[in-house]
């Protein structure tokens, strides 16, 4: 199986259980690998592949739209998306909110699915 990663993408997304995490948007870093057809090094058709493009369009869209108390069910509704909706068959993520303590550069989660 071939990956395909999108490292330290920054997305804006309405995440968290705290009044100020609800007033506003914050800024998310999101990591991503997930598995792609052979098919699609071999014959070299973009069409045989899961387009990176595509993929962080729809994140940003998802996520600017939707509220999520926890890292751990957006990163699952990402996760879904990538093997519903790409076709993915296996996918892991890590999400990691910034400055979000005094002294902490970053707390997130890691989560990897497949078929």
């Amino acid at each position: 199986m071939d990956f395909i990663f999108i490292d330290d993408m920054r997305v804006e997304a309405h995440v968290g259980i705290f009044e100020r995490e609800k007033a506003a948007p914050q800024t998310l870093e999101l990591s991503l690998t997930f598995g792609v057809p052979d098919a699609a090094a071999q014959n070299d058709d973009i069409e045989q592949t899961i387009r990176y493009d595509a993929v962080i369009e729809r994140i940003r869209a998802e996520l600017a739209t939707r509220h999520f108390n926890l890292l751990e069910t957006l990163g699952e509704y990402v996760i879904g998306l990538l093997l519903d909706e790409f076709g993915a068959p296996w996918v892991k993520i890590s999400i990691a909110k910034m400055g979000i303590m005094k002294g902490v550069r970053r707390v997130g989660v890691q989560i990897e699915r497949s078929r």
